[in-house]
């Protein structure tokens, strides 16, 4: 018997049995396509961003030019540009009370979805006692419960213990209904924390609330930002819960803008700079925890 060695691979032996290279015509294509999706990309950006560069540039703009011709004149005579609206919107003092309200009631609410759903989602995935099961199924129900269905009762019931038309009001109506994305979202991510490293601190004399301060929230940092940034956006930005139950008289910034609208036609002067500071605050909030934000949504992507 003869033995037959086996001949040893070589780069060109190996280019022909594996999958061919393309040729100049592939590589071509393939450049191409890629510059043609990130022209596209770059596009799609440029549009998305048009109406926040028209609020900004009429915000900075006079009335009466404004009235001349569009927001995308400025271009053509950049000596038109001005800061006097803001300097009256700072001066007007229903703006300036609505934003610190606005704060007063998106900063509670935030906090308050923080801290209990992160205790919740602790529980519902390290915990064991009765029901615990039925109870998450309950709390992933309550997620389809649209806010409207609860305006009505929530309304006669905030009357009765004195809490209509109030800022606590508006902070628990918030609180209640972020708190089931924020136990579904927590008690899923802490569940992915090996038990194994639970186990270990156990071992070592640690008690739930130091076993929950000390490993689960340093490991959850991701997900509790990437839930703090969705929650302050949502009360940020609402305007249907503050038209029913905040104080119509100290109204957050929606709100106040809202009311601002004339009878025959916009108050541009003090709308553009109203909502344009208004949206200001998000995006900085959003760019501060941008890194945890996505890290906390890539999470659990790649095993």
């Amino acid at each position: 018997m003869t033995r037959t060695e086996a001949t040893p691979a070589t780069p060109r032996t190996a280019a022909r049995a594996g999958r061919p290279a393309g040729g100049l015509a592939g590589r071509v294509a393939g450049r191409l396509a890629g510059g043609a999706v990130r022209v596209f990309l770059v596009v799609a950006a440029l549009f998305w961003l048009l109406p926040t560069l028209g609020l900004l540039v009429s915000s900075l703009v006079s009335p009466t030019d404004l009235n001349d011709g569009g927001w995308w004149q400025v271009f053509s005579a950049p000596s038109r540009l001005t800061a006097d609206n803001y300097e009256r919107l700072l001066a007007n003092d229903t703006i300036t009370s609505s934003l610190l309200n606005t704060f007063a009631i998106a900063v509670p609410a935030t906090l308050l979805v923080l801290v209990l759903g992160s205790l919740a989602g602790y529980a519902f995935a390290w915990l064991e006692f009765p029901g615990r099961d039925w109870l998450f199924l309950v709390v992933v129900g309550l997620l389809v419960v649209p806010v409207q269905v609860a305006l009505i009762p929530v309304s006669e019931l905030f009357g009765t213990i004195g809490l209509f038309e109030t800022t606590a009001g508006v902070v628990l109506f918030h609180t209640a209904f972020g708190l089931p994305f924020a136990v579904f979202l927590l008690r899923n991510f802490f569940a992915e924390i090996p038990r194994e490293l639970l186990e270990a601190a156990r071992l070592d004399g640690a008690g739930e609330l130091r076993l929950f301060t000390r490993v689960v929230l340093p490991l959850g940092g991701p997900a509790i930002a990437s839930l703090g940034i969705f929650q302050f956006l949502w009360v940020w930005n609402d305007m249907l819960v503050a038209l029913v139950f905040a104080d119509s008289a100290d109204p957050p910034i929606t709100v106040a803008l809202q009311q601002q609208v004339r009878q025959f036609g916009n108050n541009i002067d003090v709308l553009a700079p109203g909502a344009f500071l208004s949206m200001v605050v998000p995006l900085v909030v959003f760019f501060a925890f941008q890194r945890q934000f996505v890290t906390g949504v890539m999470a659990g992507a790649v095993k």
